[in-house]
């Protein structure tokens, strides 16, 4: 049903043609050229309007880029060297209104405007079929909504411009305000639905079309935007209940609806039943064609390659605008100590110790309630054995808190001794000749070397493909491109299985989905590990207790792709999370009895002006209908 948004709609002028034009990693992202000087010579012909098209969809975000991408460096998950800018500054409680870091106000409101305009005048192309037009139509819309709910994800609020405004409307017809969130996502929900009619299954020809919109992605997208509004940040957040219009209109809805998480809770699965229709699964690495790789290595590369493999079969959306070139150079340690001249690989984004802790025990619990491991010696040494090889390098002395964890920690992490396969050494039936790390002061990976190494103690394994070859000699580093992933199959699962648990579908309806996506990590299913393992064993039975077991899941299994940092946000849990210290190893330190001491390297502060973005001063000035965030 289309909604009403008579006294909400943000309208802007038409004006003569400024595009922004993002850089591209796509041929089908040929953007309009500087000299197209009117909308009629853009929709004169279908390869202008294509051109267009293509403008559309060059404001999508550069997801994964450190630079672009806020949920990178901008929360706790990664941490980098002090003198880095950017959204670094943002984790260390620098932001502010008068220049906000990240800010994306005009950004994403200039890509909605450009949408309108496709929309309004694709009708004039002449030699575009209608099956074409239709289809392009579709994608335009739904990039509109995406444009419409990555600003209600950062400012909450937003005006909304469904149309443009004729170019002699008075300069006072623009002071507009802020639409309420439970009408902002009605609005994108609308734009979703109506994409949905004319979007393909499937890409047809994936050498021009990788990247553009599907009828899953759609699907997809849509239980994501619904969870989201059924999220505590944005249903019957109380904490918004000043955050009004000028005119006096409330633009949060403070009562809780638990309806919003059987709406989401369907769209969940009606999007799991389309994703499995167009034949999207759990990946699986499928081995090596050379080795025949042990279960350890294999199950390791499925977690790694979920993420590295390009286009493999559980991405239901990637971004092809991402250079996922320039995050494995930053996030690659200096492995091979055969070239000594090599400086391209940094291995400087380095995760906390509080998410080297996150991670289960292999009993697949976490480690603070594993009844057969010992929790409180976590920051002990152990040495390892030869039954440790594949984890760790044998006789290596390292923490107890590295021993007997689940298959992901030893794919996404690096740490002091730890093992990391791939980058030319394949044989795993030769441990002993496995690239490992060596973090402690001045070694190798180790902390003291001007402008590379670990920060924190650790580093991130999982961005990594395991196929990239620092070369012997020369400073160079062979790396193999992949797009950064937006949504896949599991990110779906787990979000169906939250919403189930809001809104309190029967328990092994719940759990069914978070098992599947245990059981590709090799971890038995929830029942069975808290039952046998956990100090806890009804946690499951609770509806708090399950919950708590999701997030985790996903905090776990979407590590380091960018979904924390708006998690946290969504769940209301950042004030918790982001006021904890973060902290690493002791650095400075070569020896391992006391280099294996928790430091704090950075006490984070978090509040409650900080879940949501503050509006840039000037934009604040320039229409004063716009009310100001919470705080700012």
């Amino acid at each position: 049903m289309k909604i009403e948004m008579k006294k909400y709609i943000q309208i802007i002028p038409v004006l003569l043609f400024v595009f922004v034009v993002l850089e591209s990693c796509s041929k089908y992202l040929d953007v309009v050229p500087d000299n197209v000087a009117t909308l009629e010579n853009a929709f004169s012909r279908r390869i202008e309007a294509e051109k267009y098209l293509h403008t559309c969809y060059s404001y999508l975000p550069k997801h994964s880029d450190v630079d672009d991408d806020p949920a990178m460096v901008g929360g706790d998950e990664l941490w980098r060297f002090v003198e880095r800018t950017g959204f670094s500054e943002m984790a260390r409680g620098f932001q502010n209104k008068v220049s906000p870091l990240g800010d994306r106000w005009s950004k994403y409101f200039n890509g909605i405007r450009d949408c309108n305009v496709f929309l309004e005048n694709i009708h004039k192309v002449p030699d575009l079929d209608d099956f074409e037009r239709n289809r392009w139509v579709a994608e335009v819309k739904f990039l509109k909504a995406y444009y419409n709910f990555y600003l209600v994800r950062m400012y909450g609020p937003i005006p909304i411009m469904d149309h443009t405004l004729p170019v002699d409307v008075e300069g006072n017809d623009l002071k507009i305000f802020r639409t309420p969130v439970d009408a902002c996502f009605d609005y994108i929900v609308q734009l979703i639905d109506e994409s949905m009619t004319d979007l393909p299954m499937l890409i047809i020809d994936p050498t021009r079309e990788m990247g553009r919109i599907t009828l899953p992605i759609a699907y997809s997208f849509k239980a994501e935007v619904l969870v989201y509004a059924a999220s505590p940040l944005f249903n019957g957040n109380t904490d918004m209940v000043s955050l009004k219009n000028p005119d006096g209109t409330a633009l949060f809805n403070t009562t809780f609806s638990q309806e919003k998480w059987r709406v989401a809770a369907d769209a969940c699965q009606e999007a799991i039943d389309i994703c499995h229709q167009a034949g999207y699964k759990l990946y699986e690495f499928p081995g090596s064609f050379q080795y025949a790789l042990s279960d350890v290595i294999k199950t390791q590369l499925s977690i790694r390659n979920v993420v590295t493999e390009k286009w493999n079969n559980e991405v239901i959306w990637a971004n092809t605008q991402t250079n996922s070139t320039a995050i494995q150079r930053l996030t690659t340690p200096f492995l091979d100590p055969q070239n000594l001249d090599l400086t391209v690989t940094r291995g400087e984004l380095s995760p906390p110790l509080k998410v080297a802790e996150m991670f289960y025990t292999s009993n697949g619990v976490p480690i603070d309630e594993d009844k057969n491991w010992n929790y409180n010696a976590r920051y002990t040494l152990k040495t390892a054995t030869a039954s440790d090889e594949l984890y760790i390098r044998k006789d290596y002395t390292t923490a107890y808190l590295h021993f007997n964890r689940e298959p992901r920690f030893y794919a996404n992490l690096g740490f002091d001794g730890g093992v990391w396969y791939g980058q030319g050494i394949y044989d795993d039936q030769k441990p002993a000749d496995l690239f490992y790390i060596a973090a402690k002061f001045r070694q190798r990976n180790g902390y003291g070397k001007p402008g590379f190494g670990t920060v924190t103690g650790y580093f991130v394994k999982k961005l990594i493909h395991y196929e990239n070859v620092i070369a012997k000699t020369g400073n160079e580093y062979s790396v193999v491109y992949y797009p950064s992933t937006i949504m896949r199959l599991a990110d779906l699962y787990l979000l169906y299985a939250e919403a189930l648990n809001e809104a309190e579908a029967p328990l092994d309806d719940i759990l069914e989905y978070v098992d599947k996506v245990r059981k590709r990590a090799d971890l038995d299913p929830v029942k069975y590990s808290w039952d046998n393992f956990s100090t806890n064993p009804s946690k499951y039975e609770t509806k708090v207790g399950r919950r708590e077991i999701i997030r985790r899941e996903r905090l776990i299994e979407l590590a380091f792709e960018g979904k924390r940092f708006w998690d946290l946000r969504r769940w209301k849990e950042a004030a918790r999370e982001l006021n904890l210290p973060v902290k690493g190893w002791d650095l400075l330190q070569q020896d391992a009895d006391v280099y294996y001491r928790p430091t704090t390297i950075y006490s984070q502060t978090f509040g409650l002006k900080d879940y949501f973005w503050p509006i840039k001063e000037t934009t604040m000035n320039r229409n004063l209908n716009l009310v100001q965030n919470i705080g700012w």
